[in-house]
């Protein structure tokens, strides 16, 4: 795997597939396909309810499909694998920024305080994360990851990453590498998503 702000992710068998921008490092049914193989085909010319654009309706269709096919892959194929995804989001979120407060974490998952507060308590007892004193102002609390928590998101983000490469691997050249092309795209797009939670904690 790359390093962090290395700028790739390769894939065996595939080194430098996925060329990424300065700064970026990968952290990631029996229904009808859409035709998108290129704008102006069906697929992307059928209007889209509400009047959104049809490329916002097939990539929200394609994320929902991913994100369960993936979920269901993982827990058939690492059964050991059984942390709820609500406490991998945190996880996640507190790979990126530890240490954190509650309310931070709340804004970036868009939660309220009282249920991260609880999903924390439970990541406590489980050993994964630990509360310490706020360094910059110690009336206050932060949550860290502990080195369980860390082992646990590593081990998580590998399973996923294999999985991944093994159904990218089923792929043809031309298929990997549209997906590699649009990855710089897609992490732009995420930010653009993300942008108020991020806005949020930024003015803590």
């Amino acid at each position: 795997m790359a390093e962090p702000g290395s700028g790739s992710c390769p894939t065996p068998g595939r080194p430098g597939l996925f060329r990424m921008p300065p700064g970026y490092a990968f952290r990631m049914s029996a229904q009808p396909r859409p035709d998108v193989s290129a704008p102006g085909s069906a697929g992307w010319a059928e209007s889209a309810p509400g009047g959104q654009a049809p490329e916002a309706r097939l990539l929200t269709e394609a994320v929902t499909r991913l994100r369960r096919a993936l979920r269901s892959s993982i827990r058939t194929d690492y059964p050991w694998e059984t942390l709820p995804m609500a406490q991998v989001e945190l996880l996640q979120v507190l790979g990126e920024h530890s240490p954190a407060r509650i309310s931070d974490l709340a804004a970036r998952r868009r939660l309220a305080p009282s249920t991260v507060s609880g999903l924390i308590g439970q990541m406590i007892s489980a050993g994964l994360v630990a509360r310490d004193v706020d360094a910059a102002d110690r009336r206050a609390s932060v949550v860290t990851l502990t080195d369980a928590g860390r082992e646990k998101l590593a081990a998580w983000t590998t399973a996923h990453e294999r999985r991944i490469d093994a159904a990218l691997g089923a792929l043809d050249d031309d298929a990997r590498e549209a997906i590699g092309n649009a990855l710089p795209a897609l992490f732009r797009l995420a930010e653009n998503l993300g942008g108020e939670a991020g806005d949020a904690t930024s003015e803590r």
